[in-house]
């Protein structure tokens, strides 16, 4: 068997140029609701920098324009994030095996749910230039949409900008959509995580509940629900 030419820095930019598009799209909606929310465009670059999460960005801005308390958001990104943990511990098996520890730790900060996909997919042998091309082009597509975002909030009437916030709950269903209507154990899932929320929104006893709690609460019980519910049957053995 031929050995495959690695995979280059130039490559990875050219492989995630779609991403950074796709990203300056979703940052520059963050951004305008930002703006909206009083959130200076420094503060705002340097959210979309340190987090690097599209979800947990705008579940976050909610919690921090509410009040929220700082162990309450602590806690709701974690469940919201922790995702990547799998995701970065299926990426590290496809990584060079002699790949030092800060070079692992670049990856896993630009290790997002579209890098991890197109990483995944590449047949030929993942390196840490092409990993930084993509993560490069990715991240400036979202710093960019961030700062185009805020700079247009401060232009557009305040209506307009008030009215991107329905751009979180776009967001979530574009996500949840095509999965519910692949999988009814998926759709079962979601279901139930909306009527615990509603209830615990709703319910006089629960009302009081902060808004980050009770998405940990329901998502968390939704996910119990579907692993006793819909538990993942063994492969079987060849």
């Amino acid at each position: 068997m031929m050995n495959q030419k690695p995979l280059t820095f130039s490559e990875g930019i050219k492989d995630a140029f779609p991403i950074c598009i796709g990203y300056l799209s979703v940052s520059f909606a963050f951004g305008m609701i930002a703006s909206a929310k009083g959130m200076p465009t420094w503060a705002a670059a340097l959210f979309s920098a340190a987090c690097v999460s599209g979800t947990g960005q705008f579940v976050g801005l909610n919690l921090m324009s509410a009040a929220a308390p700082l162990f309450e958001m602590l806690c709701t990104l974690a469940v919201i994030n922790a995702r990547y943990l799998l995701m970065s511990v299926s990426l590290s098996q496809k990584l060079p095996v002699g790949m030092n520890l800060w070079r692992r730790l670049v990856v896993a900060y630009g290790n997002t749910d579209e890098i991890y996909a197109m990483a995944s997919t590449q047949s030929r042998p993942l390196t840490f230039p092409y990993m930084v091309g993509m993560i490069v082009i990715s991240l400036t597509g979202w710093m960019a949409g961030t700062v185009l975002g805020e700079t247009a909030g401060g232009l557009i009437p305040q209506s307009f900008v008030v009215s991107m916030n329905i751009a979180l709950y776009a967001m979530y269903i574009a996500l949840i959509i095509p999965e519910a209507r692949g999988s009814g154990k998926i759709a079962a899932v979601i279901f139930a995580a909306s009527a615990l929320s509603c209830l615990f929104t709703f319910l006089p006893l629960t009302a009081g509940i902060g808004s980050g709690w009770i998405i940990i609460i329901a998502g968390v019980a939704a996910s119990v629900f579907g692993a006793a519910v819909f538990p993942r049957e063994e492969e079987a053995e060849e």
